[in-house]
């Protein structure tokens, strides 16, 4: 599934991993649109932000209507 940053990037969740030192922190394995691999603890990925007085999901999933919007040229 595809999810969109606050600022505005576009993300795939690759998948769920442990951490090594601490399995009961599940990881987020996610990769940019460029192919940059990223990982976040799952509770950071899955948080909301505040952007100008307002709370926003650091990552939104992306309808398959806005991911179509998104690839076509």
């Amino acid at each position: 599934m595809k999810y969109r940053h606050y600022k505005g990037g576009i993300y795939e969740i690759v998948c769920v991993a442990k951490l090594e030192t601490d399995p009961t922190v599940s990881m987020i394995v996610y990769k940019s649109s460029d192919g940059t691999i990223w990982t976040r603890p799952e509770e950071v990925f899955f948080e909301s932000v505040k952007v100008n007085d307002a709370f926003l999901p650091r990552f939104a999933p992306v309808s398959l209507v806005s991911a179509e919007k998104l690839l076509t040229p």
